[in-house]
């Protein structure tokens, strides 16, 4: 698929500049500090978690912008840290479900530090080789890695032209308008969302959309063929089985709640399942670009060693160092594991659990890596359904576990299970992430063996960080379904939802039909996709239907589904009109700069939000008005989410004829 967005090539650099500084990794630190400790205690209470690579470039930029002598590269640098980190802490989204099923009673504060810190490592080794198949080698769009890297650029000091201040006008502009609107859904005098469950027939089925500002930016970003292939998936899911697994089930209960809860347990499971074959094939096809990238990276490495001068912005870590890493860091997952196990039911078999755990998470985690790294450039990294990615991780560890010791303790399993899954959705959450970062890094000019480094140390931030939040979250308050777990206690719906899959797939009675269902729907939207690319071939047309934009349209909440590909119309007509006006390739830019805005002040206001709700344990700290003024609210949050949008797009208009009159 084409990229949605005009990007110039990056200018090959090879004089020295600062870049990963002392001062880059201290400020990435605190940032990290911050912005770790907000997705740990949003993610248990509500399940979702935000981006902070746009959030920290900002910051980063307003600190750094105080010394004469910084760089784009250094900011890029703190970004690349505190996004890391950030990303980590969807570990949360695995790890307290050892809490739920009562094995633990807290998170051990060392062994937490290493399953996040091993994890989090081997993401990051694992993506390396794939810089460059997906991100110099590939036209995907990677959304937010371009909206940090434009943020990046007008806010470089360096700059100062009439395009700058106008694209940094757009940001700003974009900015203040999505935060001034969640500032008023939070205070409760709009509306946020809005939701509608309906009869279909004997069944039902449930319409909803997240007034989001920031998802119109996402949309803008990723562009019209990946809105079209998740409209397809959110129609399959909620206007085809939604109302076909319904059936008979809606009766006088709540309406929203019955067909809620059946596309949490069943519908969900489906899209998984077309997720997981999409996973497949996707990895099949690139298999062939991860294998020149893995080449070229041995080549540059052979060139460096020879006095070959090769550009600075080619430089990876060489492979033999990462390949070296890797290995050595199964030594140390093998302790944990056997850690683990020592004084359980499970020491019997713990020679044959260790060694398959240990392939498991090498082989599995070149797949998750390129997966989650193609999702991430397909429609985002805070947009991918990294807990679909955990689901599919659990399942296959639980099969493979149950495989090697399915006679032995059920519940000592399922924490083993747990706590393999662990160490292997650490690998998907941070190469979620890196590739966007590693796009971003490439569109500023920066080194890449640098920013990998920066990685590192990101996922280093994070893995001390994440432990004594946890614990606090857990002391605190507990987990739902967890013993001893009171009214207040945090939902970690992911968590608990993939520990009830473990424990069914460990006890027998998981329905292996909803995901076999979803796999034969994302077979033949395969074969559709290769159908249309083979059309495309033939014309001028381009033709696609990206199977795992299919997938997540079917896994994901209408909530997201449905905005998703508004933003991407709306970009759409936008470009429309930019191709007939004075300069289309300066109005293209503006009008990236405002959607990437949207983001960008959603996120901020997020991390404000976070803040406050964790200082004072009150879900709404802001809201004014009273419950009864929600239904109001929504009408309002409706007519004000449509003028705002409107009148954003009506500005950027304006200010691309002004600069391009000026340019």
């Amino acid at each position: 698929m084409s990229a949605a967005v005009p990007t110039s090539s990056p200018t090959p650099r090879t004089s020295g500049l600062r870049e990963l500084t002392l001062r880059g990794v201290i400020i990435g630190g605190i940032i990290t500090l911050i912005f770790t400790a907000a997705n740990v205690y949003l993610g248990l209470k509500v399940g979702l978690t935000f981006a902070t690579s746009i959030p920290a470039a900002v910051i980063s930029m307003a600190i750094l912008r105080n010394f004469r002598d910084h760089t784009i590269m250094e900011n890029n640098i703190v970004q690349t840290i505190a996004s890391a980190a950030g990303t980590l802490s969807a570990i949360i989204f695995v790890l307290p479900g050892l809490v739920i099923v009562g094995w633990w009673t807290g998170f051990p504060y060392w062994t937490t530090v290493a399953v996040c810190l091993l994890g989090g490592t081997l993401g990051v080794m694992f993506s390396i080789p794939l810089r460059r198949a997906l991100v110099t080698g590939s036209d995907l769009p990677y959304p937010e890695g371009v909206a940090a890297a434009e943020v990046l650029k007008v806010g470089n000091a360096h700059t100062g032209a009439v395009e700058s201040k106008r694209g940094l006008r757009a940001i700003l502009v974009g900015s203040l308008a999505a935060a001034g609107f969640n500032l008023l859904a939070n205070l409760k005098l709009i509306g946020s969302s809005v939701e509608r469950a309906f009869r279909v027939g004997a069944g039902g089925t449930m319409v909803g959309a997240s007034l989001s500002l920031a998802l119109i930016g996402v949309g803008h970003l990723v562009g019209i063929t990946v809105g079209i292939a998740m409209i397809i998936g959110m129609v399959l899911s909620y206007f085809v089985l939604l109302p076909m697994r319904s059936a008979g089930q809606v009766g006088q209960g709540d309406l929203m709640e019955t067909v809620g809860g059946i596309f949490g347990s069943d519908v969900r499971f489906i899209g998984a399942g077309a997720i997981a074959v999409a996973a497949i094939w996707t990895l099949l096809r690139i298999l062939g670009p991860i294998v020149r990238g893995i080449t070229q990276s041995l080549a540059s490495s052979r060139a460096r060693k020879a006095g070959t001068e090769v550009d600075v912005t080619e430089r990876d870590i060489p492979f033999p160092v990462v390949a070296g890493v890797t290995l050595a860091s199964m030594l140390p997952i093998a302790g944990l594991l056997w850690f683990f196990v020592r004084d359980t039911a499970l020491v019997g078999s713990v020679g044959g659990l260790i060694l398959v755990s240990i392939l498991y998470i090498l082989l599995l985690g070149l797949l998750i890596a390129s997966v989650c790294g193609y999702m991430a450039g397909l429609i985002g990294a805070s947009n991918s359904p990294i807990s679909g990615v955990g689901i599919l991780v659990a399942l296959t560890a639980a099969l493979v576990v149950k495989a090697v010791a399915g006679g032995a303790d059920t519940s000592a399993l399922v924490a083993y299970t747990l706590f393999t899954a662990a160490v292997a959705f650490g690998i998907a959450t941070i190469s979620n992430d890196n590739l966007q970062d590693l796009k971003t890094g490439q569109l500023v000019g920066a080194t890449p063996w640098k920013q990998q480094v920066a990685l590192v140390i990101g996922v280093a931030f994070g893995s001390l960080i994440i432990p004594p939040v946890l614990g606090l979250m857990a002391t605190a308050f507990g987990f739902a379904g967890a013993p001893g777990a009171g009214e207040n206690a945090l939902a970690a719906p992911q968590a608990s939802l993939i520990s009830s899959l473990v424990e069914g797939v460990l006890g027998g009675d998981l329905d292996w039909g909803l995901l076999g269902l979803g796999a034969l729907i994302g077979a033949v939207v395969i074969v559709i996709d290769e159908v249309l690319r083979a059309v495309s071939r033939r014309s001028e047309r381009k033709l696609a239907l990206p199977p795992l934009a299919v997938g997540m349209g079917m896994y994901l909440p209408m909530a997201i589904t449905l905005i998703i590909p508004l933003g991407a119309l709306i970009g759409m007509l936008y470009d429309r009109w930019a191709d007939r006006a004075r300069d289309p390739e300066l109005a293209k830019r503006l009008g990236v700069l405002m959607a990437t805005g949207l983001i960008v002040g959603e996120s901020l206001f997020g991390v404000l939000l976070a803040g406050i709700v964790a200082a004072t344990g009150n879900d709404s700290p802001l809201a004014i008005m009273p419950q009864g003024f929600a239904p109001i609210a929504t009408v309002l949050g409706v007519l004000v989410f449509a003028a705002t949008v409107a009148a954003l797009y009506l500005w950027v208009r304006k200010l691309s004829e002004r600069s391009a009159l000026e340019h």
